[in-house]
């Protein structure tokens, strides 16, 4: 099997190169895959850039980010469980030898086990790096006791707008999403987006995906007696609150973390039925050649949604 592949790298914060690195040999339940398109994940990537990301196990520069690619399987271990020429999503890799893999997807070649590899449909083609955060959304969604489904959602990112599609895919109504910045405003279906300061209502039910730490004090006055916030964000700052609003309206916090296998599967379903919009989420796609441009356009230009790496032609 190939020894090396071509990577993003990231050396320290703020710091990145495009170079081979050493794979892992290859274990009977293993698979190698070539790399076809990798996404830029503006939350975890992003955090990893400015070096601002929480302790996590095995977070040591340099090392290689990503979690979002889509290839095909070129070769099999003895026990893998899917076998060379399967098209597959691939949530992160084992890692590499000479650098850190967290979670080492942006990469031309991988070594992963089959377990953690999903079949996607040859049909499936850039669109399938959107897997993982359709699987976020589908994990927000469940936090809501009573299959209850989020009336406001706060934020019109890619989750936001995943989280709003699949909302109304299982029946709600009457949706509201609150975006402040009009270029991100653009392009709701089906439910409508305004300025929080345009709104007066109040919710029942409410899924915040703005990463504001401080985004309990503005939703508190907003949420009716015993209503829920799922924070289904990141938010790498202590999170406050005043806690007098909480009280009166004995509100519930819920958080929504790493999705679970069966939110990956329904996901998966979602995906490959077509059953929920997702091609014009991807708004910006770059050749992996050109990462160092990429990165910066996908941290930095508020038009961008989804930006995809293109492997193919290294």
């Amino acid at each position: 099997m190939a020894q090396s592949a071509t990577a993003v790298v990231f050396e320290s914060p703020g710091n990145l190169s495009l170079r081979e690195v050493s794979l892992p040999d290859c274990d009977p339940t293993d698979c190698l895959v070539e790399i076809d398109y990798s996404g830029i994940s503006t939350g975890t990537e992003r955090l990893l850039w400015r070096g601002e990301m929480p302790p996590f196990p095995g977070l040591r520069y340099p090392l290689v980010p990503g979690y979002e690619s889509v290839g095909r399987i070129v070769l099999a271990g003895a026990h893998a469980s899917l076998t060379p020429g399967t098209r597959v999503f691939v949530p992160g890799s084992r890692g590499f030898q000479d650098v850190e893999g967290l979670f080492g997807g942006a990469a031309k070649r991988l070594v992963v086990n089959s377990s953690r590899l999903i079949p996607l449909d040859d049909s499936i083609a850039e669109e399938g790096v959107l897997l993982a955060l359709v699987a976020t959304a589908v994990h927000a969604l469940r936090r809501f006791d009573g299959g209850q489904l989020p009336e406001l959602i706060i934020g019109h990112g890619v989750l936001g707008r995943l989280i709003a599609r699949i909302a109304l895919m299982m029946g709600a109504d009457n949706l509201v999403v609150w975006e402040r910045d009009p270029l991100r405003a653009q392009g709701g279906e089906g439910y409508r987006v305004i300025a929080p300061e345009e709104d007066s209502a109040s919710y029942n039910q409410i899924c915040d995906v703005s990463g504001d730490a401080e985004i309990l004090n503005a939703l508190f006055p907003r949420l009716n007696h015993r209503g829920t916030v799922v924070l289904a964000g990141f938010y790498h700052g202590a999170v406050q609150f005043a806690f007098p609003p909480a009280f009166r309206c004995e509100a519930t916090i819920a958080i929504a973390a790493e999705w679970h296998a069966d939110d990956l599967n329904f996901a998966t379903s979602l995906l490959q039925e077509h059953a929920i919009r997702v091609d014009d989420l991807i708004t910006h796609r770059f050749a992996a050649s050109d990462a160092a441009p990429a990165y910066t356009t996908a941290f930095s230009d508020p038009t961008c949604l989804k930006l995809i790496l293109d492997w193919r032609s290294l």
